[in-house]
């Protein structure tokens, strides 16, 4: 059986440059949101479809530091909105309500 990571953040599997980036990446995140929707195991946001690089950049990061999280990245057709899924196992949710302050 594998053993499950707990739900906490390890901002030591980033370096200062990159906590430095995800901090910015994650303020930008809250306040660009358009919508945030809660899922039975996580938070979905809709982004503006100008967000796709930097959305890509923040899983990369948070996926150093959160490694329990599951991501989705999804581009709606013809300049649609860009939706971002953050999934995972029970209590997820609550984290990243409180991780991402919202």
């Amino acid at each position: 059986m594998t053993q499950r990571v707990p739900l906490a953040c390890n901002l030591k599997a980033m370096t200062a440059e990159q906590r430095a980036r995800h901090r910015e990446l994650a303020g930008a995140l809250r306040r660009d949101a358009q919508e945030i929707a809660e899922l039975p195991d996580g938070l979905r946001l809709r982004l503006p479809a100008g967000w796709w690089l930097d959305a890509a950049e923040f899983v990369a990061l948070e996926k150093l530091c959160c490694p329990f999280l599951r991501f989705r990245l999804e581009m709606a057709e013809e300049g649609g909105p860009l939706l971002l899924s953050l999934t995972g196992r029970a209590g997820v949710r609550e984290f990243l309500r409180a991780e991402l302050g919202i």
